[in-house]
């Protein structure tokens, strides 16, 4: 028998393009890649929105037929003999096609039986299967009620029926919680060492990335890059730092640095705001307007993402360049729904009363309490983000402060209204930015916004106007009349917040509104948000992508419906600070918070 190092590389691609062709116009989402994956070990494909990594995925899979160029699985030409590779694989999807109304035990069934893995078989491999995803406690749950992270790990486990000598995963992580994420690579990791399993994995999460073994990096359908994470961060070696300025918000200091000409990048981080400088450039010591601010900068090891930004922003694209951060000298005069005028205590005093006030809020479902008796309260032009696992009840919460959702308990007021007694009204002073992608897929970007100005009663000239500001901020002019279900992910987030911001909201409620973008969007987007807050909208975010809640001014954490500690993002971290962890991450303190609060029901 060869050796593993004499054996064929479990996925090769040679000089492979492909192209799909919509509304008449060509688009190649492949251009003459060649990259292999080495056998036993896990590959890592990353890129931009539109980058070519799920076309890249569903031709190895044998989902699309090869146009140009030769893919090789486990040695078999897939083009030749689609039916052996498929045979010898693994894939699981974006979306996992679970049957949302069968139960755990049926799911695994059923897709042992399409898979024909013999009966004798079935119970020990499914025992296997629920020992490691943890869903043996869940066997007669309805796939439909599970959350969001349990559905993955169902999804993996029914791929994995039968054992595939290559798996293919596409995304397996996105819209789930730090802790979901962590069982998923535990399992992942697990299959790699015990069974030699070969896997390739598409990611939007580019800490995830280091922890593969080999990067592609893809970016508009070229690979920029094949190699491992660590040689790969090294090339912002010397150019990463860490810089604070006393006389700044961490906010007014980041969009001052991505102005700064030598800078590539520059995202929040804890305390600090981290830039990534361009070759030879030198940290902007005196480039900051005003002339003269003090600036601490301290320099820092590269990481992944800080090459993967800088490679990209430093590769010549055809896409337009991101659009600049929204501005705006005050809060426009609100429109709402019915044109109500808040209460006279809130015009007295609008300064001094909560945006937003929550006291014993409770949610119940039949027997089932989805939110239990949870308070806080959000000031106006914050930032506050709800952070929690699958299932803690941020999207329940959200939706009562929508007006959407109405509370079993509790008190609730938003931009001064009661929700009990006045939630068209204030619906009419709110934008909502929906965790999926909530616009009308069958309609153009065009129709979208107009159907959008008139659902919030824009007219004549001022709507014409807000339509205008929209396709110009928020660059659509190019997709202006592409149907919405074919836009890139990252067109469709901007189409959505651009629906959410027609009519001038004073609050913008965002219900994890950047659930696999990729990281470059991300940064978009929060510039975005960033300048909203600065100008006096107030912000609440739930969201799963723990460095997003390092942009939040202050943090509530639940689980199992109930806040479990609130504060800014520095103390939260600081309680997760240990002698072995002396710099926690936002996903370390998130976590431990977890943890510590499942003792003591596991006692």
């Amino acid at each position: 028998m060869p050796a593993e190092s004499e054996l064929p590389a479990a996925l090769r691609l040679e000089k492979v393009s492909h192209e799909f062709v919509s509304a008449g116009r060509t688009a190649a989402a492949l251009t003459e890649v060649t990259a292999d994956a080495a056998r036993g070990a896990v590959t890592g494909v990353v890129g931009p929105d539109g980058a070519g990594k799920t076309t890249l995925m569903r031709l190895a899979a044998g989902l699309l037929k090869v146009q140009s160029g030769r893919i090789e699985v486990l040695g078999i030409d897939v083009a030749r003999s689609p039916d052996e590779a498929r045979a010898r694989i693994g894939y699981m999807p974006q979306r996992f096609g679970l049957y949302e109304d069968l139960t755990v035990r049926e799911n695994l069934d059923l897709y042992a039986k399409v898979q024909n893995v013999p009966a004798a078989e079935r119970q020990a491999r499914g025992g296997e299967l629920l020992r490691m995803t943890g869903l043996g406690p869940f066997l007669g749950r309805l796939a439909g009620r599970l959350s969001g992270g349990m559905k993955q790990k169902l999804g993996l486990a029914c791929t994995l029926v039968r054992i595939p000598e290559l798996l293919l995963l596409d995304e397996p992580t996105v819209g789930v919680d730090p802790v979901s994420r962590r069982e998923l690579w535990a399992i992942i990791d697990h299959l790699v060492l015990t069974e030699q399993l070969t896997v390739v994995l598409s990611t939007s999460y580019l800490d995830e990335a280091e922890r593969c073994q080999r990067v592609l990096l893809l970016h508009e359908g070229h690979l920029v890059a094949a190699t491992d994470p660590a040689g790969f961060a090294a090339r912002s070696s010397g150019r990463s730092f860490h810089v604070s300025a006393a006389a700044l918000s961490k906010r007014q200091l980041q969009e001052q640095l991505a102005r700064t000409p030598g800078v590539l990048d520059a995202t929040i981080q804890g305390a600090f705001v981290r830039i990534v400088t361009e070759p030879g450039a030198q940290p902007p010591l005196e480039a900051l307007p005003p002339r003269g601010t003090p600036l601490r900068i301290v320099a820092v090891p590269p990481r992944f993402e800080d090459s993967f930004v800088a490679e990209i922003r430093s590769t010549p694209a055809s896409s337009p360049p991101p659009a600049q951060a929204i501005a705006r000298d005050k809060i426009p005069a609100m429109r709402g729904v019915n044109n109500a005028q808040p209460p006279d205590w809130q015009q007295e005093s609008a300064s001094e009363q909560p945006v937003i006030f929550a006291d014993r809020l409770t949610r119940r479902f039949g027997d089932f309490i989805a939110v239990d008796s949870i308070s806080f309260e959000v000031r106006r032009g914050e930032v506050f983000g709800l952070l929690g696992a699958n299932g803690a009840g941020k999207s329940t919460t959200f939706r009562m402060l929508c007006g959407l959702l109405p509370a079993s308990d509790g008190t609730l007021r938003v931009a001064g209204y009661d929700l009990r007694h006045a939630a068209a009204s204030a619906r009419g002073r709110i934008g909502y930015m929906a965790q999926k992608f909530s616009l009308y897929a069958d309609l153009s970007v065009a129709e979208n916004l107009r159907f959008f100005a008139s659902a919030y009663r824009l007219r004549d000239a001022h709507r014409r106007a807000r339509i205008a500001w929209a396709v110009e901020e928020f660059v659509l002019g190019p997709h202006v009349n592409a149907v919405s279900r074919d836009l890139p992910l990252g067109y469709k987030q901007r189409l959505a917040l651009a629906c959410a911001l027609m009519h001038e909201p004073e609050i913008l409620f965002l219900d994890e509104p950047t659930s696999g973008v990729d990281p470059l969007a991300r940064r978009e987007f929060w510039r975005r948000i960033n300048a909203l807050a600065e100008s006096g909208v107030t912000v609440l975010v739930t969201t799963h992508f723990m460095e997003e809640a390092e942009y939040c001014d202050r943090l509530a954490v639940l689980a199992q419906g109930r806040v479990l500690a609130a504060g800014d993002p520095e103390s939260l971290k600081e309680r997760a600070r240990t002698a072995e962890h002396p710099q926690p991450t936002m996903e370390d303190a998130f976590i431990a918070l977890l943890e510590a609060a499942a003792e003591p029901k596991a006692a």
